[in-house]
Parts: C-alpha cells; sequence; structure tokens
C-alpha cells in the first residue's frame, strides 16, 4: 500500500480551504510554482549554507506543507475549473525539480554517499517520468509504488528530522540509499508493467464493448 492512496481523506480536510482560496482568486498554477520555488531555496539553502544539524527539521514540515500544496493545486484544477496544459506540464516537471532539491543536502550527511543520493535523485525523476508516460500507451497516470512520491516525502521527512534531532546514524545506514534507489527502480518497473496491463485490458475489451447486441 503506498502513502498517496490516503490522499482522498487528506484532501477532504483541504477542501474548506480550497473554497477560500479559489474566491481569493488564487490559480493552481500558482501553488505549483509557490511549491516549486520554495522546495528549491529550501534544499539549495540547506546544500550550500551548511547550517547547523538543526535546520534538517525544516525537511519534514515542508515536506507535510508540500504535499498539502500538491493537493491543494490538483483540487483547484479539477474541482475548480482551472485544468490547463500548462498546468499538466507544470505538475509533473515542478515535482521533479522540487525532489531533487530536497534530497540533495543529504548527500551532505555521514554516511550517506553524494553518488548514491543521486542516483536516488536520478531513478526518481525515471520513475515519475515512467508514471506520466502511462496515458501515452492508453493507460492512466500511473502511481504504484512502493516507493512514489508520497512514500519518498515520508522517508526523506523521516530522516531530516532524525538528523536534526542531532542523532548518529549508524555506520548501516549507509546502505539505506543503495535500498531506496533498488525500491524507486522497482516503483519504475511496476509503472511501466501496470501500465501496460491496463492498456492491453482496455485493448481487450474495446470489441467487447463495441459488437452488437445478440
Amino acid at each position: 500500500m503506498s502513502i498517496y492512496e490516503l490522499k482522498p481523506r487528506f484532501q477532504g480536510l483541504l477542501r474548506p480551504l480550497v473554497v477560500r482560496l479559489h474566491g481569493m482568486g488564487v490559480t493552481a498554477n500558482q501553488v505549483t510554482l509557490a511549491a516549486c520555488v520554495v522546495s528549491v531555496a529550501l534544499g539549495l539553502w540547506l546544500f550550500f549554507s551548511a547550517p547547523s544539524l538543526a535546520a534538517f527539521a525544516l525537511v519534514p514540515l515542508w515536506m507535510f506543507l508540500r504535499m498539502a500544496f500538491n493537493a491543494i493545486d490538483g483540487m483547484l484544477a479539477r474541482e475548480h475549473h482551472q485544468q490547463s496544459r500548462l498546468g499538466a506540464f507544470l505538475n509533473e516537471l515542478t515535482d521533479v525539480v522540487s525532489d531533487a532539491a530536497l534530497y540533495l543536502p543529504f548527500a551532505l550527511v555521514t554516511p550517506f554517499s553524494g553518488f548514491w543520493v543521486g542516483t536516488v535523485i536520478v531513478l526518481a525523476g525515471l520513475s515519475e517520468f515512467a508514471g506520466a508516460l502511462g496515458p501515452t500507451v492508453g493507460a492512466s497516470r500511473r502511481y504504484d509504488g512502493p516507493l512514489g512520491k508520497s512514500d519518498r516525502a515520508f522517508v526523506f521527512g523521516a530522516l531530516g528530522l532524525y538528523v536534526a534531532l542531532g542523532w548518529p546514524l549508524p555506520g548501516w545506514t549507509a546502505w539505506l540509499m543503495p535500498l531506496l534507489a533498488v525500491l524507486v527502480a522497482w516503483t519504475t518497473v511496476n509503472r511501466i508493467r501496470r501500465a501496460l496491463e491496463e492498456a492491453d485490458a482496455k485493448t481487450e475489451a474495446a470489441p467487447l464493448a463495441s459488437a452488437p447486441p445478440r
């Protein structure tokens, strides 16, 4: 089960706020871009400024708020008729950029390897690309796990909190990033496989739906 499956309940809690934002003239694309700007600013600040470890507490805090931003922009688009072709591009691209920026500071944390953090960043982008390609083969946009965007946000948020508390990471956690890389690669494979299965099922069902009744 992916954390993504809990999204409908989260959206229900946010719906009154979304209605108010719509009344104020806020658009889905504005929310999407704002979330990306804050994510990139936070990630680059943590990476280049090398602040105290306590600053990593901002990662779980922002990960949670970012999930709210992502839910809000989607609800504004769907429920308040703000869907657009530009919004479709922004929704996919800003998520990949934001994830990369927020994962980057963990390359500075011992015993994580910069190589493996970079590998997770690249594979995370590929997994979202694979999910977004579903409609090109006649399937839906795929959000399959085991390590989708929401799941990765939970993992890196928990890591950020752990680091911020000043607790030393045991040596064995050096294997955590390679494990995450494997799980993200598995996620990509799952999304491709299930998109193809969905497309095949639709193709097989189409002749039956168009056949005249007997």
